[in-house]
Parts: C-alpha cells; structure tokens; sequence
C-alpha cells in the first residue's frame, strides 16, 4: 500500500464572525499531569462518499474554535497555551482498494503506520492525515497528545469535527475549566496510598513501586512484539459473563470479563513462575466522581489507574470468577472518595517536595510480569460521521511499536454486539497464547476467531 501525500497545511481556528483574543492559558490540572506524555495514535475508515477536503479543512477549522486546546501549545506553567498557532492536516491518496479485505489491510502491520502522522519533532497537538482509496474510501488517521484529553475526551472533540464539516450545532457543549472542577478541599483528606500508585520518586527505576512490574528473565530490548486482532462474537461473550457468574453473588460486565481473561491466557502464556506477581492495570474514568460531577463536555484528562495484583499461580490453579472477582474489588475502590484523595495527595506540595513524578512514563513503559488493558467499549462510533455515515473500521495505533501486553479492547463496528481485541506480545509468548485461547477451561463455546 504507497500512500502519496499531496499537500499539507497548518490549519488555525475558525471563529466566523467572531474573534478570540488568543493569548489564554489552561493550566493542566492535577489528572492532566500524571497523564502520559506522548502522543496517541487512532485509524478510522469511511465508506464512500466521504466530503471533499476543502470541506473537511473547513469543519476542522470550526470545531478547533470550539476546542481551542488543539490549536495551542504545551507551555510552562505547565499549562496549554490558547495561542491559535495551528493543528496540521495532510491530504493524501493510495490506488489500494478497501473492499471485503479492508480490515486486513488496515491491520497489517507496518502499512497501517503510513496512515497517520508520526507527531515525531512537530510542535502541534493535533495532527489528521485524510488517505482516500481508489474505491473512493477514506480513512482518517489522527495523532492526538494525552496530554490535552483523555480518550472520551478526544472522542468529543472527533464527533464535534464531524458536526462542525455536516454544518449541525457542537454537541455536548465544551468546558474548558481545568481547575475549579479539582481544587482541593480544605481541610485535605488523603485517605489512600497515592505514592508508587500515580506518582513515584524521580530515581525511582522502571518496575519499582509495583505498578510497572518486575521484568520477565531473559527478555531483550531486541525482542520483536507481534499484534493480532482478536474478534469475540456476541455469543461467546455471553457465554463467558454466564460461565463466570454462574452460582454467584452478582453478574459482571463485558469488560471485566474479558479482562480476566486476557489476564489469565498471558500470564499462562508467559510461563511465569507461579510465585511471581503479576497486575493487570485497567483505567478508571473519573465521571465516577460526585462532588462535583465531571461535566460530559470536559475538555481534559480525567482517568487513574487501578492495578489488581496476585500472584502467577493463583489466576491459574482458581476459577475465572477469582480473577474477576479481584478485578472487580479493585475497579469498585477507585470511588469519588479515590478520586479526590488523589486531587488533595497531588495538590498538597508533596509532589514539589519529595520530587515525584508519574508512573505513567511513557518512556519508561515496560510491562514485563503485567497486562494493561484500555477499553473503548463506551464508545457511540455512530456519532462520528462526517457526512457519509459511521465508521466501518476502526483500531488504535502505535508508534514506533505497540508494546507487550498493552491490549486494547473495542466494540466492533459490526454492530452485532461483538467484541474486537487487538493483542500485542513478544513474538515467543503469541503462539501460546492462541493456545491458552482454547485450552481454558472457560465457555465450552469458543467462537473466538484468531
């Protein structure tokens, strides 16, 4: 698949009759910090027939006055600077068709790296490359910092794009307000343990405070992470919340499920020693906070992390629901009484003082013993439409390489309530854990198609 890129520009805020006198600064707020520091990657397939550019540039324009964070810049403070310097748009085409083998093309390794901009030595927090096929498809590929939005976040800003080119008002309505929202309460009340969980010691290696993990032996910087896409039919998923809440208390969610799952079938996979620990880190949208409530158009991060831990043995020699059940309780714990723990912990000077800074290091990002999982299973992808309807492909991307164990969970856009995965792990661990697929004792049903 050649992509040729044809043009590319910087595109600034369209504001209609109106001016913003740009200049305003956003400080990040306590979540915005222990975010991670890079740059997220999403791929997004349109039938035919897609508006042209001029009327894509032209809607991006006015959904960046409506969100200016994605025209700005990263400044110090630190804080986003509303200072209308640009996203950046690049229009390119392919002769490659996007007929009934589109989701292998789109997945194939390397070739689905061309479809997106790399964000490598750019300034800009938003950047959208428009690919169109020859049948006449068109995939958009965007590059988002994590430190502007979270995904729900960057979600609402894609969707208003596409109301913004379809000419119908922005939906939900932004709030742009980053620190009223988390100040902190006087008195403080830290009631968890928030150091080695968001926050770490400056010196503190990879691994150390228990949210990366200790490294598996005899694992190489060299070693090559392999991906495969994973679709589970609604009926197998079924079967599986039937299997794990069968003579139970209660039943469990889609997502909770699938996360023991995955837990038990890498960790199987991995031939760790039983007596090892091994987490599974799956992140907790703060809309779970109360007081206030967090507004559905927040335009900034609002997401920590809980981290289940057990040892290798015990997912292993128990019953799925154990794995569950841990998943569960822990999910549960990180209530609004978390939540505002972690904005007093991080609001307090503790952070200035003891010289912490986020576990989430990007740079850093070894899972070794772990598993992490994202979920974009809330996600409505029939309101992003830009004209010619809903997606018909979507999956997250990586650059420069997906890393192992780092799984993201999707609704498929079938619509048929079926679940994909894409799975990345060490080319030595793949082809055990296609066999742990099958050979768990979970569902008898096994429509898992690998």
């Amino acid at each position: 698949m050649e992509i040729t890129v044809h043009s590319s520009k910087s595109l600034k805020p369209d504001y209609g009759d109106g001016c913003r006198v740009a200049g305003d600064v956003i400080p990040l707020s306590v979540f915005d910090m222990v975010n991670y520091d890079k740059y997220i990657f999403y791929v997004y397939a349109f039938h035919p027939s897609a508006p042209p550019s001029v009327a894509l540039e032209a809607g991006l324009a006015r959904a960046l006055a409506a969100y200016p964070e994605w025209a700005g810049r990263v400044g110090d403070g630190p804080a986003i600077v509303l200072c209308d310097a640009s996203a950046w748009f690049a229009d390119a085409t392919t002769d490659s068709e996007l007929g009934s083998g589109a989701t292998a093309l789109l997945a194939a390794g390397s070739k689905v790296l061309s479809l997106y901009p790399s964000g490598d030595g750019t300034e800009e927090l938003l950047l959208v490359q428009a690919t169109r096929f020859r049948c006449c498809s068109l995939v958009l590929g965007f590059t988002m910092h994590h430190k502007v939005a979270d995904g729900p976040a960057m979600w609402n800003f894609m969707a208003a794009w596409g109301q913004a080119t379809r000419g119908v008002a922005i939906n939900p309505v932004q709030v742009h307000d980053r620190t009223s929202l988390f100040a902190r309460r006087g008195p403080p009340q830290i009631r968890f343990e928030h150091r080695g969980v968001e926050l770490k010691p400056l010196d503190e290696k990879p691994g150390g405070g228990g949210t990366q993990g200790a490294q598996v032996a005899g694992i190489g910087d060299d070693e090559v992470v392999v991906h495969k896409t994973l679709d589970f039919s609604r009926e197998w998923i079924m079967e599986l919340k039937s299997h794990v809440s069968e003579g139970g208390p209660r039943s469990y969610s889609t997502l909770q499920c699938l996360a023991a799952y995955f837990w038990r079938c890498i960790t199987k996979a991995r031939g760790l020693d039983g007596r090892q620990a091994t987490m599974i880190r799956i992140a907790v949208n703060g809309t779970r906070m109360r007081h206030p409530r967090v507004p559905k158009g927040y335009t900034g991060s609002v997401v920590l992390w809980a981290w289940p831990t057990t040892t290798a043995r015990q997912p292993l020699d128990r019953p799925l629901r154990y794995a569950v059940e841990l998943i569960s309780r822990e999910v549960a714990r990180m209530d609004d009484a978390y939540f505002r723990s972690f904005i007093d912990f991080a609001s307090s000077g503790a952070v200035e003082e003891e010289m912490l800074v986020p576990t989430a290091d990007a740079a850093e990002v070894r899972l070794g013993n772990n598993v992490d999982l994202d979920s974009v299973l809330a996600i409505p992808f029939p309101k992003l439409d830009f004209g010619c309807g809903a997606p018909f492909f979507f999956r997250p991307c990586y650059s420069p390489a997906p890393v192992d164990g780092a799984i993201y969970v999707v609704k498929s856009l079938a619509g048929d309530g079926s679940v994909d995965a894409y799975v990345p792990l060490l080319s030595r661990t793949m082809e055990s854990f296609k066999k742990c697929c099958y050979s768990l004792p979970v569902p008898p049903l096994v429509a898992a198609r690998l």
